[in-house]
């Protein structure tokens, strides 16, 4: 991956910001002021060095000489944050850290660990898909705090890039720069738990190289998926926009060269081979199990998730086996919501009854409306469909941020009239979001 030659000016001493503050503490300080007189601050000093503009000083050089020194491999300092936190929408308003460079590991005394020998080639390390999650999930269960000099007792920076190094159990500490050496870049369709989506932007740091351990889509139309990041102010996991809140364009998704494929690894997204009682029920986590979810929703079973097939087997995933199965006129053990051989051939070979949709019960003079799909509940959405909801919530008793309306243009009372309604529904984190997905639909109109 090409890496950024930039020039970094060190900034005034009297900026507090954290970006300011860490220069102050790793960089020499410049000789060159600024317009007024001082230094000024670093977003408004950086250069992409042979670009029209730039003053090549001896200073400049020298710093980037050294800068590409310390790096190895890298011959740059390190990309900076944008002043939005990465992460996040931008209304949040947080500011920016910048991101560490690339570092060896650091022991309990806070030294780092001995380098690799001469002639030793650093490598990514063999991995499979649930020690990357497991890993993960080990640094959001402890809180880490975000720091982008500070290294958790695993002797990981505890940083965006220090984090997935840490979750791809890389030997030592990398960042956006040089991530994508341990990996080969793969299309959205092949993404999997374990592997990355990464944002590294030589041209302009200030805005906002980042880089986040994907988790698994969380809905079969594959807009939201669960994101395993750090992030200040704390190592977190939450659902996410694909590809991120920010700069979406320009993540680029890699898997790790060394990872292992076994039960809880990736089988062909067309994979017709029953795998075997073993990849579903309790406690089972696998790629068959979104496979499963996948076939069930595009055979009427959307209604069964809240936010859509996934690895981890879940409830929802159950009751729509059992219902494409009774479809089926199967009953008592053929109709257990546990997919076996018969039942996966006809999944997966378009065979049988589809799921029936749901119907209102005698009298009732309204069938739930088929759900139209998330696109429609989107900011900047203009649709009938999103009056229709609206009224709906009304009706329910959760209309209560609506100053007026509702109407058909999307926008944050509906988004916080939803989030409220499936709140009641003891629904937290994504299953709450306030953006309708089929269950939200079916449990209001039904």
């Amino acid at each position: 991956m090409k890496t950024p030659v930039f020039e970094e000016v060190d900034p005034a001493s009297d900026c507090d910001c954290p970006g300011c503050v860490h220069r102050r503490r790793v960089l020499p300080v410049s000789s060159r002021p600024g317009p007024s007189g001082t230094l000024g601050h670093p977003a408004a000093r950086a250069r992409v060095l042979g670009l029209a503009g730039v003053a090549r000083t001896p200073m400049a050089l020298a710093l980037a000489a050294t800068a590409g020194t310390a790096l190895g491999a890298v011959p740059a300092a390190a990309a900076v944050h944008g002043p939005v936190r990465p992460g996040l929408p931008p209304a949040d308003g947080h500011d920016g850290t910048p991101q560490g460079r690339r570092a060896p590991l650091y022991g309990p005394a806070g030294k780092p660990a001995p380098p690799a020998g001469p002639g030793q080639t650093v490598r990514a390390p063999a991995t499979t898909r649930a020690a990357i999650i497991s890993r993960a999930t080990a640094w959001i269960d402890a809180q880490v705090p975000y720091s982008v000099d500070a290294y958790w007792r695993d002797g990981y920076r505890q940083d965006c890039s220090g984090f997935v190094s840490m979750a791809w159990n890389l030997p030592g500490n990398e960042w956006t720069g040089s991530l994508g050496g341990f990996g080969v870049r793969i299309t959205r369709d092949r993404l999997q738990p374990g592997d990355i989506l990464l944002f590294h932007n030589p041209d302009s740091p200030e805005k906002g190289s980042h880089v986040v351990v994907f988790g698994g889509w969380t809905d079969y139309t594959h807009t939201q998926y669960v994101a395993y990041e750090q992030s200040p102010p704390r190592a977190r996991k939450q659902s996410t926009p694909y590809a991120y809140w920010t700069n979406s364009d320009h993540y680029v998704p890699y898997r790790h060269r060394g990872i292992t494929e076994g039960a809880g690894g990736s089988p062909p997204s067309t994979s017709t081979r029953y795998p075997g009682a073993a990849y579903f029920g309790t406690g089972a986590n696998n790629a068959y199990v979104t496979q499963l979810g996948r076939l069930l929703a595009d055979r009427g079973g959307r209604r069964f998730y809240t936010g859509g097939p996934g690895p981890r087997w879940s409830a929802a995933d159950k009751r729509a086996t059992r219902a494409f199965q009774r479809a089926q006129g199967w009953k008592g053990a053929d109709a257990d919501g546990l997919p076996g051989p018969t039942t996966w051939s006809y999944l997966v070979g378009g065979k049988g009854r589809n799921i029936p949709a749901v119907t209102a019960g005698p009298g009732s003079p309204h069938a739930v409306p088929g759900y139209p799909g998330r696109a429609v509940f989107r900011p900047g959405a203009n649709d009938a469909q999103v009056t229709e909801l609206g009224k709906r919530l009304v009706e329910k008793g959760f209309g209560t941020y609506y100053t007026s309306g509702p109407g058909p243009r999307w926008g944050e009372a509906d988004r916080r009239n939803v989030e409220a309604f499936q709140r009641a529904q003891g629904w937290r984190g994504g299953a709450a979001d306030g953006y309708p997905g089929p269950e939200t639909w079916r449990r209001l109109f039904s």
